[in-house]
């Protein structure tokens, strides 16, 4: 029982996936606000811990689905985490005097391509397992990245 309470608290990252609406958009604003108070400005750092959270994620939204008996629970909520994450990494670090307002766009964005799964994010969300859990959301995170480094391009 004590195994499944620990996966059933990452997974949901520590129960937040259990807010009855939106879990997913808490999850996000969770992961922008510790992602703004990590004391690391290593690129490198903040890659390794991501790349720890997207294995660990891949594990337990897998355990935690399969638990459940149900195919991506909303309560497994650490795949927003992983591609919020993913998607502020990729922030471009110059825009110091912008960056509160260019970051809860790229909240905005991410939140609309994790909703709306536009091509090619449908298709991994059909994957297996959590495996497809994760990758949605990691592809919804590049994708993000993309948008908001052209927007500020064209800025």
């Amino acid at each position: 029982m004590k195994k499944n309470l620990l996966i059933n608290a990452i997974s949901s990252f520590f129960f937040t996936g259990y807010i009855p609406v939106a879990p997913g958009t808490w999850a996000s604003m969770l992961a922008v606000f510790i992602w703004l108070i990590i004391p690391v400005n290593s690129l490198l750092i903040k890659l390794l811990i991501i790349g720890c959270l997207l294995i660990i994620g891949i594990i337990v939204a897998g355990l935690s689905e399969r638990y459940s008996g149900t195919i991506d629970p909303s309560y497994i909520v650490i795949d927003e985490v992983a591609g919020m994450w993913l998607a502020l990494l990729l922030f471009p670090q110059n825009q110091a005097s912008n960056r509160l307002p260019l970051i809860f766009l790229t909240f905005c964005i991410f939140r609309l391509f994790d909703i709306t799964k536009v091509f090619p994010i449908n298709k991994c969300e059909k994957l297996p397992g959590g495996f497809g859990i994760m990758l949605d959301d990691i592809v919804a995170g590049i994708f993000t990245a993309i948008v908001m480094n052209l927007i500020i391009w064209l800025l």
